[in-house]
């Protein structure tokens, strides 16, 4: 089974390798119809020096690394 890859926008990176990574989708009301965001935040191990907040990234789902730490970076979005 494939693991998961989420895209999402770096929100924190005032811990030592690790970032949390705020995930927005589209969610469907079942009676209005209505779309609406929902959003939700990892946290992320990433070993990379280059990411700050406001970047781009794609985390994928890994072994749990710590009690909240159950993602890691990928690689960062233009």
């Amino acid at each position: 089974m494939p693991k998961r890859q989420l895209k999402g926008v770096v929100v924190s990176t005032k811990m030592q390798k690790t970032v949390v990574v705020k995930v927005g989708r589209m969610k469907l009301h079942s009676k209005y119809k209505k779309r609406y965001m929902v959003h939700k935040k990892y946290k992320a191990h990433c070993e990379m020096k280059d990411i700050n907040e406001g970047d781009v990234v794609l985390i994928e789902e890994s072994r749990p690394i710590s009690k909240e730490k159950k993602w890691r970076v990928i690689k960062k979005i233009d």
